[in-house]
């Protein structure tokens, strides 16, 4: 099967990835498998950024191999400028975003269904809402809660999570993610607190995540940039109080 460069596929998945070397292989693959089966014109955009464990030549070949996937590049470890990035080029009408140790096909299937009857502009997967399971160690899910709660402190976040996978209207997105000023862990909080912001139509979804592998950054050393780039957000944001009536939340599927 040859994927024709001009037609633009329904679907782009968006997946930012770094020294992912023992594990991208397989998990893209797998995700390919069970986006045949689900029938989507789709694509992959692989948005590797600064690894050095030999993951750009795995990504390379994967590209080679799967016509439907394409790699975009960053010269730094950067979570938030290659999941911009990636967004910036797919050319899908809809962008699931994901982690590479997660490719939730069960979310995916659930957020586009939400956008595509209407009552959503954007699906965020939640670890910690009702319903969600998450099966991390217990420091992770401690520090998915505590940095809920920086958010809701400092930004005035009414949601439960902003780091779970994502799925949106591309063209009713494209304007947030141009706007958003910080990058690396903090983007994906901004793009979700600034659609907020913006009055859009933002659900949360529950999810089941488990641990694949350990975090490819140690948790730790990020804390600081983390604390420093959220002040920074809080400060770009300061100019507009919230809407409390912005986000909506939609009932369990």
């Amino acid at each position: 099967m040859s994927l024709d460069p001009t037609a633009f596929p329904d679907i782009s998945v968006v997946i930012p990835v770094f020294n992912e070397a023992l594990i991208v292989e397989p998990a893209v693959r797998a995700l390919a498998t069970q986006l045949d089966a689900l029938g989507w014109s789709y694509e992959i955009i692989l948005a590797e950024n600064g690894s050095n464990d030999g993951t750009p030549a795995i990504l390379a070949t994967l590209a080679l191999t799967l016509p439907r996937v394409r790699v975009v590049s960053t010269s730094e470890p950067n979570y938030g400028r290659a999941l911009r990035q990636g967004i910036l080029g797919a050319r899908a009408r809809i962008v699931l975003s994901d982690e590479i140790d997660l490719c939730d096909i069960d979310f995916h299937r659930r957020a586009v269904a939400e956008l595509d009857a209407g009552r959503a502009d954007l699906v965020v997967g939640s670890k910690v809402g009702g319903g969600a399971r998450d099966q991390r160690p217990l420091f992770r899910r401690l520090g998915t809660r505590a940095y809920t709660t920086l958010l809701r402190v400092l930004l005035g976040f009414r949601g439960t999570d902003t780091h779970g996978p994502k799925g949106f209207h591309r063209e009713t997105l494209l304007p947030i993610v141009e706007t958003c000023v910080v990058e690396r862990d903090v983007f994906a909080s901004e793009l979700v607190i600034r659609a907020w912001r913006a009055d859009l139509r933002v659900i949360e979804l529950p999810i089941l995540i488990a641990e694949r592998r350990p975090p490819s950054i140690h948790l730790w050393r990020r804390v600081p940039n983390v604390l420093r780039t959220v002040w920074t957000l809080r400060r770009a944001l300061s100019s507009r109080p919230p809407s409390l009536t912005a986000a909506r939340e939609a009932p369990p599927p």
